[in-house]
């Protein structure tokens, strides 16, 4: 039973996904969002190789809790991901994970283009930790 963690952005989508017990997460890779076809198709390559049964995506929210101005577009996105994937979607706060992926990166002194090319990925792992700790026992 993996779960597929994913942090979408702009320019950017970092994937995740967990091991076969839903306890950790690991990278996958960063992919660069160069259009909606070719996301989907990197997305659906993905998908096919780890099977998830859920794939929980990042809401941005702001700090009080409501939705930031992201959240209209990560929702069209998993609209848009429904069309390749007919499994469980879910959402979870995305608040502070890409402050705490630099804090990791920095910790690691990861820099430049190398650092550029994992953010997200590590993000990703973020998020899908999150939502594993707060489900697991369920």
């Amino acid at each position: 039973m993996r779960i597929l963690g994913i942090d979408y952005g702009d320019a950017r989508v970092g994937v995740a996904v967990s091991d076969l017990l839903g306890m950790t997460a690991s990278g996958v890779r960063t992919i660069k969002n160069s259009g909606k076809k070719k996301l989907l198709d990197e997305l659906s390559e993905i998908i096919d190789e780890y099977k998830p049964e859920t794939v929980v995506i990042g809401m941005p929210k702001n700090m009080d809790g409501t939705e930031g101005f992201r959240a209209d577009a990560t929702r069209k996105f998993a609209d848009e991901l429904r069309s390749i994937y007919n499994g469980n979607i879910e959402f979870t706060d995305e608040r502070l994970t890409t402050k705490e992926a630099t804090r990791y990166l920095n910790f690691t002194n990861t820099r430049g283009q190398k650092r550029k090319s994992v953010i997200d990925t590590v993000s990703a792992c973020l998020i899908l930790e999150s939502y594993l700790s707060k489900n697991s026992g369920k």
